[in-house]
């Protein structure tokens, strides 16, 4: 926990910028790197009946942390994609979901 889900970025991608998103969002968010988890979602986007390009989607699954925290992890995982990227202007959407500690269980027992 927390868990990151990427869209429309390569694998290879994710990959490349997992090490240094955890270094950077650690000690933000207050979480050692073990609990961190990176998915790569293989994704096709549709438009109108068809195929369609789409910009990075980043879904963070979380125990919310505050408003002043999730502008700063929005702010982290935009500029690692987009240097990832190397496209300093790339559209990156990324969506927070809070979690409810009482609903996740680890090992059968809740947080």
């Amino acid at each position: 926990m927390p868990h990151l889900r990427f869209r429309a970025v390569e694998f290879d991608h994710v990959k490349a910028l997992s090490t240094k998103l955890v270094d950077d969002l650690e000690p933000l968010m207050v979480c050692p790197r073990e609990d961190f988890t990176l998915e790569h979602i293989s994704t096709t986007f549709i438009f109108d009946g068809e195929v369609s390009d789409a910009y990075p989607f980043v879904e963070v699954l979380w125990f919310d942390r505050g408003q002043d925290v999730q502008d700063k992890v929005a702010q982290i995982i935009t500029e690692a994609i987009r240097a990832e990227l190397e496209e300093p202007e790339q559209d990156v959407a990324v969506i927070f979901t809070a979690l409810t500690p009482s609903a996740y269980y680890d090992n059968g027992s809740h947080y």
